[in-house]
């Protein structure tokens, strides 16, 4: 399948390019906050009728949002998957520009992020991670056809019929998508489970099972995505056999995801 040859730059003006990536960072803030205002507006899906912050709120907390996805993406990207590299040119680490994010590292950040606010509003902390988990895979799914759209992280050589030959590829072979896999897993799938859990189920009225709910699931997606996606070329793989540092990456979400829904239905009982 021939690659959609679509530009990595959305528009220029003058020399100021603006690149389909970042839309997708600010574009996923923009509608993950709109969508996380409507669950906020709903008192009665929360514990004690009572959310983390009132829903106006999440407008202020989508600056913090921002700061806290670069900071924590470029900070993981810095020590997981270059760390010499920077060492040695430490200046390099402020060239956001030539690319280079976590989303492992982003998660941190917008972690920590939400906590401070939730903390400066006296809210339930679990609660807000909670609501971080409903509307992160809003950003996850734009972040990731963005992905593809820059011909990056694609997959290994398959023989699929949908095997896209992209023009980044050094070795001109048809392979997996692996950005679409992940768009649809980490994005698509995981927001209609969690939907149904919130919506149907009343998961936010258990403090920490929806946060739990992501980490699960986002933990489980990436690792099977990683079996068909090619490793950083400067990484590889770990220890001389299939584990990549995605892999090792998802490995904590998908314990304290665990850890967390167990709290949240022993807390709730």
């Amino acid at each position: 399948m021939p690659f959609p040859n679509i530009d990595p730059v959305a528009f220029a003006v003058g020399p100021f390019a603006v690149h389909w990536y970042g839309i997708a960072y600010l574009l996923g803030v923009a509608l993950g906050a709109a969508y996380g205002q409507t669950l906020l507006a709903r008192k009665d899906l929360w514990k004690d009728d009572r959310p983390p912050f009132d829903a106006p709120a999440i407008w202020d907390f989508a600056f913090w949002a921002v700061i806290g996805i670069v900071l924590g993406g470029r900070i993981g990207y810095v020590l997981f998957y270059n760390l010499p590299v920077y060492l040695a040119d430490p200046f390099q680490i402020f060239a956001i520009s030539d690319g280079g994010m976590s989303f492992h590292g982003g998660m941190l950040g917008l972690m920590v992020a939400v906590a401070l606010f939730t903390r400066a509003k006296g809210g339930r902390i679990l609660s807000s991670l909670d609501l971080l988990g409903a509307i992160a895979t809003i950003g996850l799914f734009l972040g990731r056809v963005a992905n593809f759209i820059n011909a990056e992280l694609y997959g290994a050589p398959t023989d699929l019929p949908w095997g896209v030959v992209f023009p980044t590829d050094p070795e001109g072979l048809p392979r997996h998508p692996s950005q679409l896999y992940e768009a649809v897993l980490e994005g698509v799938l995981l927001f209609i489970i969690i939907r149904i859990a919130t919506n149907r189920f009343n998961a936010l009225r258990k403090p920490g099972l929806v946060a739990g709910i992501f980490g699960i699931g986002y933990g489980l997606s990436r690792t099977a995505v990683e079996f068909v996606r090619l490793p950083d070329s400067h990484i590889g793989y770990l220890f001389g056999g299939w584990l990549t540092m995605g892999m090792l990456l998802s490995l904590p979400l998908v314990l304290a995801g665990i850890a967390l829904v167990l709290y949240a239905r022993r807390a709730n009982v």
